[in-house]
């Protein structure tokens, strides 16, 4: 089997697995308390995602010092809560992050 087809096929193992969930359940399945609960996944998922790539280093040590991740992260979320704009969140924190990288 090439390379290609095996991503090919993988590709489309993972999106019939995912998608058979989304078909197979219906909303009107769940009552108002599991929809309730379901809508918190978002907001516990992604500080897991996010903690890593700011706080471990390339070998997953902690790093907390001389860590530019650490003060754009929150440069973002300064301009995050002031604004509520997402797009300006992203090109704060993208901008802190480049210019303590590049120029300090």
């Amino acid at each position: 089997m090439s390379d290609w087809a095996l991503i090919i096929y993988c590709g489309i193992i993972t999106y019939l697995t995912r998608f058979s969930m989304i078909a197979i359940l219906k909303k009107e399945m769940f009552n108002s308390r599991v929809r309730e609960v379901l809508s918190y996944v978002p907001s516990a998922i992604f500080p897991a995602i996010i903690f890593p790539a700011i706080f471990l280093d390339d070998f997953g040590v902690f790093q907390f010092e001389d860590n530019p991740k650490i003060l754009a992260a929150a440069i973002a979320m300064i301009i995050g809560i002031l604004s509520r704009n997402i797009i300006a969140t992203i090109i704060s924190g993208l901008t802190s992050y480049w210019f303590l990288i590049f120029v300090v």
